[in-house]
Order: C-alpha cells, then structure tokens, then sequence
C-alpha cells in the first residue's frame, strides 16, 4: 500500500468530487499530495482526511485559470519538492447546443478545462523533463469520443484535453514522461446532486433513477472507481502505458451504439 511511498502528486480540483477521491487514494499508497483548489475551505477539508488516515500534504489555493498564478506557484513548489504525478482533474461544465452557448460560456469553459490544463502542463512539465521522470494524469470526458447532446461547449473543452494528451505523450516519451487521460461517464458527485435539486427539486430522485439507467451498466459511476484506475496508471504497474485514453464508462461509448 506504499507504491508512491517518497513520491508527490498535484491533484487539481482536489477539494470536491473525483479529485477529491484520487488525492485520498494516492494518499493512502504513500504520496504526499499537494491539494489544488480555488475553494480554500474544500482544500483543507480534503488535507485534513488524509492527514486523518496517516497520510501528509499541503493545500495549494489557485486559480488554474491564471497563467501568471499557476507559474509562480509551481515555481514556488519546486523550490522545497518535486512533482512526480500531475493529475489535471479540475474543471466545470456546461450544458447547452451551440445555439444556448454565448461567447461568454465558450470562454468560461475553455479558461478552466483547457487553458487550465495547459498551464499546468508548461509549468509542470519543464521539471519533469529535467529528472527525466514524470507521470500526467488528464481528465477527458465520454464526450471526448462520442457526440452527447447539448454538451457542445464541454466536448469542446474535453476533445482538447483528449488531443492534449497524445501530442504531451508523443513529445516527452523519450524525456521518461508517461501521459494518459482518462474518460469517465457520468459519476456521482455532488455536481449530480445539485444540479438535480436545482432543476429538478419536485422528482429529483425520479430523474436521478433516469440519469443512472441511461448507463448501459444501469448506475452511475463512482468517484472511488475513477480514482483506483487513475492510481493504478500512476504507479509503476502501468510503466508500459502512456498516450492512451481510459474510458470508465459502464460500456457508455461503445454499447449505446
């Protein structure tokens, strides 16, 4: 249970939600975790469990948005640590076809779900590339690979962490860099939560029973579920994996067709 005994992992959006399950998992195989969020509070939420199940790390509050922030904080990092496991897992959604996306919500989704992504990876990356090690976890979407309906801004947003992915994986695999992506469906987290009381408060728990059958698996995912195999890609039993995508899915992309 110490396979990332001596290693430390940045965990974006680490304060709720998947990125809150995968830094309580890496925590529990030994890392130490640097916990990313723009929610202070829901930061040192996830630092103290794992500190209460014997695990180490600190909070990092930034704005992954911000090139400028995410630069200097990762220089700042660097200075007393290595950053041996990036996981880019932060990000927001949006629902809506072209015609109900403004120019407004393209900009919000891209500065998070890819710009966000891709400051990590410029200040992440260079460090990685000078101790010839490093693995990079990105969190696509489903909607990465199949059309979903009304999620035009957010498959956008997810093709480009998708392509992401292959072009870092194909530059740094001589530099010891492995970067994979991983391809949920949808889980359930607090996201499904709200936003079925705030949609639909008079039959929410109808249409979260809809939500689930529309899996061919017949629920939702867990958040535990997509933090195991992200564990496992970053370990080095998956040493002989980079550029691919992992769907976790419950059979989404290739048994709805």
């Amino acid at each position: 249970m110490a396979k990332f005994s001596g290693k430390t992992a940045l965990v974006t959006g680490a304060g709720s939600g998947i990125g809150h399950c995968i830094s309580l998992q890496l925590a529990r195989e030994g890392a130490y975790i640097v916990v990313v969020d723009l929610d202070k509070n829901a930061a040192n939420l996830t630092l103290s469990k794992i500190t209460a199940n014997g695990g180490s790390g600190e909070i990092l509050v930034c704005d992954i948005s911000n090139n400028s922030d995410v630069t200097a904080f990762v220089k700042d990092l660097l200075e007393h640590r290595t950053i041996d496991i990036l996981i880019n897992n932060a990000g927001i959604a949006h629902i809506g076809n072209v015609e109900h996306t403004t120019e407004a919500d393209l900009d919000r989704i891209y500065s998070v779900n890819v710009k966000g992504v891709y400051n990590m990876l410029s200040a992440v990356v260079p460090a990685m590339k000078t101790r010839r090690h490093g693995v990079i976890i990105n969190m696509a979407s489903v909607a990465s690979s199949v059309g979903i309906a009304d999620r035009f801004a957010y498959s956008m947003s997810k093709g480009a962490v998708l392509s992401m992915t292959y072009s870092v994986a194909k530059d740094y695999i001589d530099c010891g860099i492995r970067c994979n992506s991983v391809s949920p469906a949808r889980v359930h987290t607090p996201f499904v939560d709200d936003f079925l009381a705030k949609n639909y408060p008079d039959n929410s728990a109808e249409m979260f029973e809809k939500l689930s059958k529309s899996q061919p698996i017949g629920r939702m995912g867990m958040a535990t579920e997509v933090a195991s195999a992200v564990a496992y890609l970053c370990s080095d039993d998956a040493a002989f994996i980079t550029g691919t995508n992992f769907p976790i899915d419950g059979g989404f992309v290739t048994l709805n067709n």
